[in-house]
C-alpha cells in the first residue's frame, strides 16, 4: 500500500513556524472516509455498533468526530470515562472494559450508564459491593488453548478474561442476583491482517451464545468481537477487507444465531488502530548526522514520542519530505536522544541521502503513538495537530512545557527538606 502524507514540505515548514517539531498530525478527512467505509461494510450486521478504543487515540477532538458519525467508545480507565463524558458520550454508547479495576472506576462507569464488561469472575462480588450490579452486564471470555495465532499469541498466557467454566458460572450467579440482560466479549487478536481470524472469533462467540441459551436459558443482548483489525504498516502489505470480514460474520450469524432462534443479537466491535492508525503521522526534524560503525540520523523526536519500534520492533514507514522521489541509496539507523540504545525508529533502513534540517515523516502513528508517550529523561510530550477537512490546521493538544513536567512536585516542601 502506497504511503502518502497529505501535506507538502512547504506546508509543513509553515506549520513549524507556530508548532515546532516534533508533533503529531491527524487527517480528519482520511479518518472520515475510512469510518464511512467501515460503517458501510459492517452495517450489514445485526444491530452493529463500533466502540472506538479510546486507548488508541485519547483526544477529545477525535472522540467528538467519531461521536458525530455514531460510534461509541471503549474505555478502560477513569480518565477515559471522563473524556467520553466531556464530549457527551454516555450510557450504553460506552463499553467499559478494564482489568484489576479500582472501585471508583466501576462507580463512575455505572453512574454514566456504561455497559460494564467484567474481566474476572471475582469482580462480580467486587462490583456488587462497591457500585451495585447493573441491569446489563457483560463478561470477557478467554478461550485459552482453543485459539492460537494472531499477534496476540496464546490466550492462555494472557491475564485477561474468564475461562469457559467461569463464564457459565458467572452468568448463572448474575442471573440469580437479578441481572436482566447479558453480553459476551472477547479480544484474541491484535494488529491482524488475516480476515479469517475475525470470522473465526465470530463463530466462536456465536457457538457460545447458543450453548449459553441452551444451558442457562439466557438470550444474549450482544456479542462484542473486540478489535485487533490490523493496518498495513509496510508498503508491501495490503489493507484488510472490511467487506470480507462482515460477509463472513453474517454467514456465520445466519447458520448459528438465526437457525437457533437467537435473532436479534447485536454485533459490536471495538477497533482503534483500524479507525485512526493510518491517518496520523509523527513529524520530526533531523538534528544530527553521526558516522561511526553505522550511519545514524538523530531526530528531535525520540522513543518517548513513539515507543512502538523500541518495545515491539514495530515497522513504521519513514518519508523524507522533499525527497520522496529520490532513490533510497543510504542505510541509516534513525534515532532519538534518549539514554537508551533501543531509542530507534528504524534500523538499517534504506532512505535517500539525509541532511541536517531535513523533515522526516513517520507514518501510521494515528493509534498507540502519542497515547503511549512518557517523560523518561525529562522529555516532554509533543503537540497534536488536526488537519481539518478544509485544509486548515487546528492544535488539539499543545506541547508540554517544563512547568507541566514539574507540576506534581512540591518545591516549597523541598526548601525545608533535609536529607
Amino acid at each position: 500500500m502506497e504511503k502518502r502524507f497529505p501535506l507538502t514540505k512547504e506546508q509543513v515548514l509553515e506549520i513549524i513556524k507556530k508548532n515546532p517539531t516534533p508533533f503529531y498530525l491527524y487527517d480528519e478527512k482520511g479518518i472520515l472516509e475510512n469510518t464511512n467505509k467501515f460503517k458501510k461494510a459492517f452495517g450489514i450486521l445485526s444491530g452493529f455498533k463500533e466502540f472506538f478504543a479510546v486507548k488508541a487515540l485519547p483526544n477529545p477532538f477525535i472522540l467528538k468526530i467519531l461521536k458525530n458519525i455514531g460510534f461509541g467508545v471503549d474505555c478502560s480507565s477513569l480518565p477515559e470515562l471522563l473524556l467520553a463524558e466531556e464530549v457527551g458520550i454516555t450510557g450504553e454508547d460506552i463499553m467499559f472494559t478494564s482489568n484489576d479495576t479500582p472501585a471508583q472506576e466501576y462507580i463512575k462507569a455505572k453512574e454514566l450508564g456504561a455497559i460494564i464488561n467484567l474481566d474476572d469472575i471475582s469482580h462480580i462480588p467486587f462490583l456488587e459491593k462497591h457500585a451495585g450490579l447493573p441491569e446489563l452486564i457483560s463478561f470477557r471470555y478467554n478461550p485459552g488453548d482453543t485459539r492460537k495465532g494472531g499477534f496476540i499469541g496464546n490466550p492462555r498466557e494472557a491475564k485477561y478474561g474468564f475461562t469457559k467454566e467461569q463464564l457459565f458460572q458467572g452468568y448463572k450467579i448474575c442471573k440469580e442476583k437479578g441481572v436482566k440482560k447479558f453480553g459476551l466479549h472477547t479480544m484474541v487478536v491484535s494488529n491482524e491482517l488475516n480476515e479469517n481470524f475475525f470470522i473465526e472469533t465470530a463463530n466462536m462467540l456465536f457457538d457460545l451464545a447458543v450453548e449459553i441459551s441452551k444451558k442457562l436459558g439466557i438470550k444474549l443482548e450482544f456479542v462484542n468481537l473486540g478489535g485487533g483489525i490490523g493496518i498495513p504498516y509496510k508498503p508491501e502489505e495490503k489493507p484488510v477487507s472490511y467487506e470480507k470480514i462482515a460477509n463472513g460474520i453474517k454467514k456465520a450469524y445466519k447458520e448459528k444465531i438465526e437457525k437457533n432462534g437467537l435473532h436479534p443479537l447485536k454485533i459490536f466491535t471495538e477497533c482503534g488502530r483500524a479507525i485512526t492508525g493510518p491517518y496520523g503521522w509523527l513529524v520530526t526534524r533531523v538534528l544530527h548526522i553521526k558516522h561511526t560503525y553505522k550511519d545514524y540520523v538523530g531526530c528531535d523526536a525520540n522513543m518517548a514520542n513513539l515507543m512502538r519500534p523500541a518495545i515491539y520492533g514495530a515497522y513504521h514507514h519513514i518519508t523524507v519530505l522533499g525527497k520522496e522521489n529520490l532513490p533510497p541509496t543510504h542505510k541509516y539507523d534513525v534515532t532519538g536522544s534518549l539514554c537508551e540504545n533501543n531509542d530507534k525508529f528504524a534500523i538499517d533502513r534504506m532512505l535517500p541521502n539525509i541532511e541536517i534540517g531535513d523533515i522526516l515523516v513517520i507514518h501510521d502513528t494515528g493509534a498507540h503513538g502519542h497515547a503511549m508517550g512518557f517523560n523518561y529523561n525529562g522529555k516532554l510530550r509533543s503537540a497534536e495537530l488536526l488537519l481539518r477537512k478544509d485544509g486548515t490546521i487546528l492544535e488539539i493538544r499543545r506541547a508540554e512545557k517544563t512547568d507541566d513536567y514539574f507540576a506534581t512536585l512540591d518545591f516549597e516542601k523541598l526548601k525545608d527538606f533535609t536529607p
